[in-house]
């Protein structure tokens, strides 16, 4: 019998072999990929994104969708709703990386678009990772998304508005998708475990509700990774009567780590989360934001960099011990190490929050600068000028300087500091906060003095 004329349900039919090879490979398939949502239903999480009502679940609900950004952490179901797109549009599917794919896979992914847009097909084309293409592989995309033979679906865990072109932009409605709550996360891990066909169930795998909350917590927001630990401690507890336990959890999430991106858009929100919470004199968030960028993998030495930056910025004279402390932290974090350095930092950061805060001095310098650009570079008084030789004393250099030690008091007061086409000004508004209460009231009464002690004597 010829292969052709075979019957596919014959034993000895390649048809045969291939429907059980398809039925081992589906079972091969990780849990996480087999619980794929298969409708906006089954979507974890993105209740607002996603409600019932909401214009962007009527246009997908009524297959009009449209090219778009899909901005999210890891696990929040990205390409899950790309493929529900594709679904609900009756659209072919394709799906790059940024990441493994080049220009010319770009190309060859666009040409059989509008291969298929030409015979009346559209194509929902998913780009992981878009944000790591660059600018020349962004704008291959514009053409194809203007001519609508492809519905462009970027997928990015970095904000767009600071790593995409804003022409591609222009063209794409911006999406914010959510971390997925712990509550989420474990109704998740529930469906799997009692769904028999694409799931555990079956397995007599049994998990309390608590370890199941454990194991959503550890996610970290991320469905696909609570799908993967909850089939790895399946796994081990099938040694086990299939029951899952706390001794099983701890083998499973042993290295736990948290989300965090050393360069992208969470690293600086921790970081801005760090600086305001210093700012706003809170010790307890402080030294949580510390800990949270330590356990991240952030560099201790960047942290001890950024807080002697606030005890510069944001405590200044109203308590300059702050800044000898910050760089005593840095040197011992520099000579410990971690973990022990780690408290040096965490110390310093407590006390950064705690002290007087004052950004007098920050705004004087700034004040100053603008000051400088706008004078641009005008002449230093003569009565100021250096005169180390007998030609400058005879063009006037130093001639008038008063030697304040002395002066009565030991301040000339009526000696000026500026250049002549400036004018006296000030800069430096001590607060009345810590050690500046002490200095604001000093210079306000030499200011007042030398404002008295320049004027005419007729005044």
């Amino acid at each position: 019998m010829s292969r052709a004329r075979r019957n596919a349900s014959s034993p000895g039919s390649d048809d045969g072999l291939l429907a059980v090879d398809s039925g081992r490979q589906d079972a091969m398939r990780p849990l996480a990929e087999r619980m794929r949502p298969r409708s906006l239903d089954e979507m974890v999480g993105q209740r607002r994104l996603l409600a019932p009502g909401s214009a962007l679940r009527r246009a997908v609900e009524s297959g009009r969708v449209h090219s778009m950004v899909l901005w999210g952490p890891p696990g929040c179901g990205k390409t899950t709703l790309a493929l529900l797109l594709a679904r609900y549009a009756d659209a072919d599917f394709r799906a790059i990386s940024a990441v493994l794919s080049g220009l010319p896979d770009v190309r060859q992914v666009l040409a059989e678009a509008a291969q298929r847009f030409a015979e009346g097909r559209r194509t929902v084309l998913f780009v992981d990772e878009v944000h790591r293409f660059n600018k020349g592989q962004q704008d291959a995309f514009l053409p194809h998304i203007e001519r609508g033979s492809i519905v462009f679906v970027g997928a990015t865990t970095e904000n767009p508005s600071f790593e995409l072109n804003s022409a591609l932009l222009s063209r794409c409605r911006v999406h914010v998708m959510e971390a997925v709550s712990v509550d989420d996360i474990a109704d998740a891990l529930r469906r799997a475990l009692e769904d028999g066909e694409r799931g555990l169930g079956g397995q007599g795998i049994e998990v309390e509700d608590a370890l199941l909350r454990e194991i959503a917590g550890a996610a970290d927001g991320d469905v696909r990774r609570a799908l993967t630990l909850l089939e790895i401690a399946a796994e081990l507890a099938a040694d086990e009567g299939g029951r899952v336990t706390e001794a099983t959890l701890m083998q499973v999430l042993a290295d736990r780590t948290r989300r965090f991106d050393k360069g992208g858009e969470q690293f600086y929100d921790q970081i801005s989360a760090l600086h305001k919470s210093v700012r706003s004199s809170n010790p307890d968030a402080a030294v949580y934001w510390l800990a949270r960028m330590l356990d991240g993998g952030c560099d201790p030495a960047y942290l001890a960099r950024r807080l002697t930056r606030m005890a510069v910025e944001d405590i200044g004279l109203a308590d300059p011990r702050a800044l000898q402390m910050s760089v005593d932290a840095w040197d011992t974090y520099e000579r410990l190490g971690s973990p022990e350095g780690d408290l040096a930092l965490a110390q310093v950061a407590i006390y950064l929050a705690s002290t007087a805060k004052s950004n007098a001095a920050y705004n004087a310098y700034n004040a100053a600068r603008a000051d400088v650009r706008q004078y641009g570079t005008a002449e230093v008084p003569l009565h100021l000028r250096n005169a180390p030789t007998k030609l400058m004393k005879q063009l006037g250099y130093s001639k008038g300087y008063q030697y304040d030690h002395d002066a009565a008091g030991g301040i000339a007061l009526d000696q000026t500091g500026f250049p002549d086409a400036m004018g006296e000004r000030v800069y430096y508004e001590p607060v009345e906060r810590g050690l500046e209460i002490k200095l604001k009231d000093k210079l306000d009464r030499l200011r007042a003095a030398r404002s008295q002690a320049r004027r005419p004597s007729g005044d």
